[in-house]
């Protein structure tokens, strides 16, 4: 399966998930924001937001500063 994140492409396997593409990018244990396909998830939906070929994500990661 062929996704776009943050602008680029990028192949996966078959049903991969949210939480299993967080992992994938090394982003499982940290805050982020995802858009897929243009609508914001909470964190609650990637659980069940299916991820499809042809897909576009935009994946922002908070960071604290002072």
């Amino acid at each position: 399966m062929t996704l776009t994140i943050n602008g680029e492409s990028h192949e996966f396997g078959p049903d991969l998930t949210v939480p299993a593409l967080l992992e994938h990018l090394g982003l499982q244990s940290k805050p982020v924001v995802i858009e897929h396909n243009e609508t914001a998830l909470s964190p609650s939906d990637f659980k069940t937001c299916p991820l499809a070929d042809g897909d576009c994500l935009e994946i922002i990661t908070i960071a604290a500063g002072g």
